[in-house]
């Protein structure tokens, strides 16, 4: 499948984030012309059913009466969770058709979320995700508790959204100089994506770190027709300094690499990512 063929995958479950989901994966298939996708996933896993012993002292007919009620309960719960899954589907198609996108497809997938975004990891182009779900979606200092393995898991590219959908027109490129930082820059200046909008080219020099030129990838935006480059140079702990320019810049969209350091880098210190999912109001498109 050729690149501008692949899809744009709008993950929704019925949270309040899920109409930015819809928005913002609209505005990704209209600016790089592609196609559009909209998933809910029903997951059967076990650990949402009840357990029941059947071992202790009632007679046969009595369990074979108590199977045949279990198995009904729960076909009737799967029922209703297919049912209340097309009315989410049905809900984003219609968000979809008002911003303009005629002819999404829509799919109820059966499975586990991660395990059915690792199967289509060959007809991703971006995938759109809420940062939280219904279960957290009231709690604007906590991320989705499959979000942090979901990107572990997906060798792709990921934009998570918060609040509201906001027309991007400043990006915020977060480098550091590292050779998945470098091809970072590679791509967006020769994406269809990033057109047209205002750059900001930004790197925190925590203590000790090497010194990179951030002016020679700024030199490769202007070389690929990007008009407008604001480069910064920060100093202090690498999320906040992030989390407060997107502040005071205004930044609409924030480009930067997911989980690159080592696991243990991560047990030690903190996983930079996990720190601007937590600390951020601004939509992340995280490079994989």
């Amino acid at each position: 499948m050729t690149n501008d063929k692949k899809l744009i995958l709008a993950c929704v479950d019925g949270s309040k984030l899920s109409e930015a989901v819809c928005d913002y994966a609209v505005w990704l298939a209209q600016r790089i012309k592609g196609p559009l996708k909209l998933m809910y996933t029903i997951d059967h896993h076990p650990e949402t059913a009840r357990e029941v012993d059947l071992s202790g002292n009632l007679g046969v007919d009595s369990r074979d009466h108590l199977l045949e009620d279990i198995t009904n309960s729960e076909y009737q719960r799967s029922k209703l969770r297919i049912r209340q899954g097309k009315e989410i589907l049905n809900v984003a198609k219609e968000r979809v058709f008002e911003n303009g996108f005629a002819d999404p497809i829509v799919c109820l997938q059966h499975g586990s979320l991660i395990e059915s975004l690792v199967e289509l990891k060959d007809e991703l182009r971006i995938l759109v995700i809420g940062a939280r779900g219904k279960i957290h979606e009231n709690k604007s200092d906590q991320i989705g508790a499959k979000l942090e393995p979901l990107i572990r898991s997906l060798h792709g590219h990921i934009l998570v959204a918060y609040e509201v959908f906001t027309t991007p027109k400043r990006i915020m490129i977060a480098y550091d100089g590292s050779e998945a930082s470098e091809k970072a820059i590679e791509m967006i200046a020769h994406s269809p994506l990033y057109k047209g909008l205002s750059c900001h080219l930004v790197r925190v020099n925590e203590k000790n770190t090497e010194n990179h030129r951030i002016e020679d990838a700024a030199e490769r935006l202007k070389n690929a027709a990007w008009k407008e480059i604001v480069c910064a140079d920060l100093q202090g702990t690498t999320e906040d300094e992030l989390c407060e320019y997107q502040k005071s810049q205004d930044i609409d969209l924030t480009i930067m690499g997911a989980f690159s350091h080592t696991r243990l880098h991560d047990f030690l210190l903190g996983s930079l990512t996990t720190k601007m999912l937590l600390n951020t109001n601004t939509p992340l498109l995280l490079l994989r």
